[in-house]
């Protein structure tokens, strides 16, 4: 069949949006009609070259749809089921996923770019387009596997919800998960855009007593205030480490979450902790980036750890933050800045760059 994808040809020039082949699902696949899909940082690091991704390949990963079709052998979804996407999958049956750690299943360890049979479906002019982590939701329609697909409840605004399925949940779940930050703690978080307001409303969600937003953009500290920040830091206006260990009244927070992926801010975010203290990585670095960590401050059992997808159960957690969007528990809706169609997806990134969304989202008929 004949969709409209998003391509990425060479590192470092825009997405072509053209019409391309897609192929009938195979045995343990699906074909999905996309009807929105976030736009992420990571994507934007496989067009700089940060991310280095075999070429060329239509991106996109945050998204939610409908079934159309399904492959023999499929057993969750069935045709007309609404599903978000799951950028990390879930086989259930790896020694990860029965260790209760599904975000480090054992199918991350093949080559996600194809499909789990090391082909395309994807097809322009006779050539195979890579994939991008099994999802590519910038196009009209999409083959994933089985596993890369999450049934959600079918009365959610799947142009909202399309965010849950990786800046919302990477951003909300290590608070939950990984970090299981206690009523009453003190947190900083670093970072404060579409990712690290999760973050921040996340802490505010689990009752965290203070909550300190640290950017270097005016606009997002105001946006970090919206979510649920208590303090805000100006980091290009002071230091932002010395600030923080100041507000928290201990010498340093509880919890530091880094939602940048610098090797200046990961440094910064642990040093902001006290003695005992946990920092957890959530921001993306670019490949190649090295931390440099005074031993000693682990000594005085400081925790420096990350998380993945959440860190949680992405086919139970994904469908828990719909629920408590849909009851008004969580804001979504504040998070979209702007809702464009996939011909100005070059334009959402150059948005996203210059800091001038929350989160953009693009828009499928």
């Amino acid at each position: 069949m004949r969709v409209t994808a998003a391509v990425l040809y060479d590192t470092k020039k825009p997405v072509v949006v053209e019409d391309v082949e897609l192929l009938e699902p195979g045995p343990g696949e699906v074909l999905v009609r996309w009807k929105a899909n976030g736009v992420c940082h990571s994507d934007l690091h496989v067009i700089t070259g940060d991310y280095p991704h075999p070429l060329p390949v239509v991106l996109g990963h945050e998204a939610a749809g409908v079934i159309e079709k399904v492959g023999p052998g499929v057993v969750t979804v069935t045709p007309g089921d609404h599903v978000c996407s799951s950028y990390i999958p879930s086989c259930g049956k790896c020694w990860y996923c029965i260790g209760g750690q599904p975000t480090m299943c054992a199918l991350r360890d093949k080559p996600r770019w194809f499909m789990l049979d090391g082909t395309p479906r994807f097809r322009k002019d006779g050539r195979g387009l890579h994939h991008f982590l099994q999802v590519s939701g910038y196009a009209t329609h999409s083959v994933l596997p089985e596993e890369s697909v999450i049934p959600i409840r079918k009365d959610a605004p799947l142009e909202v919800v399309c965010l849950v399925s990786c800046g919302v949940l990477a951003g909300a779940g290590p608070v939950f998960n990984r970090a299981k930050v206690p009523l009453g703690a003190s947190v900083a978080v670093w970072g404060c855009g579409g990712v690290g307001l999760n973050t921040i409303q996340a802490a505010r969600l689990v009752g965290a007593a203070k909550i300190i937003a640290v950017d270097t953009v005016k606009q997002k500290l105001a946006w970090a205030e919206e979510f649920g920040a208590t303090h805000v830091v100006d980091a290009s206006a002071e230091d932002p480490v010395a600030r923080v260990q100041a507000l928290s009244g201990r010498g340093g927070v509880d919890f530091a979450f880094e939602v940048v992926g610098t090797q200046k801010t990961i440094e910064q975010a642990l040093n902001a902790t006290h003695r005992g203290g946990t920092c957890v990585v959530v921001g993306v670095s670019p490949a190649g980036t090295r931390v440099s960590v005074d031993p000693g401050m682990l000594l005085q059992q400081r925790v420096l750890t990350g998380s993945s997808f959440g860190a949680g159960h992405q086919r139970t957690d994904v469908p828990m933050l719909i629920d408590l969007y849909m009851s008004g528990k969580y804001k979504l809706d504040e998070l979209i800045s702007r809702r464009l169609p996939l011909t100005e997806l070059n334009h959402a990134f150059d948005l996203m760059v210059r800091g001038e969304v929350k989160r953009s989202v693009i828009v499928y008929d």
